[in-house]
């Protein structure tokens, strides 16, 4: 009689499992299915916009500034200073 019971309990178990599986796909499944469609139509919007409105070329490149020729010599420096008479 125990045997039965336990037998009987199982198969209830299994019945129970089998039928929650054919209700159809859980809620995690169906809230990723529209996780998934609502990021293509996302995506088809933002692709559809990028075509209407191209992105601007790019800027030219920054010219670089002039130099002002050869730098002098550190004695040439030091020379005008002193006939300027700031460095004695």
């Amino acid at each position: 009689m125990e045997k039965s019971k336990h037998e009987a309990g199982a198969q209830f178990a299994k019945m129970q499992r089998a039928a929650i599986a054919k209700k159809g796909p859980s809620d995690y499944e169906t809230r990723a299915e529209a996780l998934r469609v609502q990021t293509e139509k996302l995506k088809a919007l933002r692709l559809a916009r990028d075509a209407a409105n191209p992105p601007p070329p790019p800027a030219a490149p920054k010219r670089k500034r002039k130099t002002k020729g050869p730098s002098g010599k550190l004695s040439d420096w030091l020379d005008g200073q002193a006939k300027e008479g700031r460095r004695s």
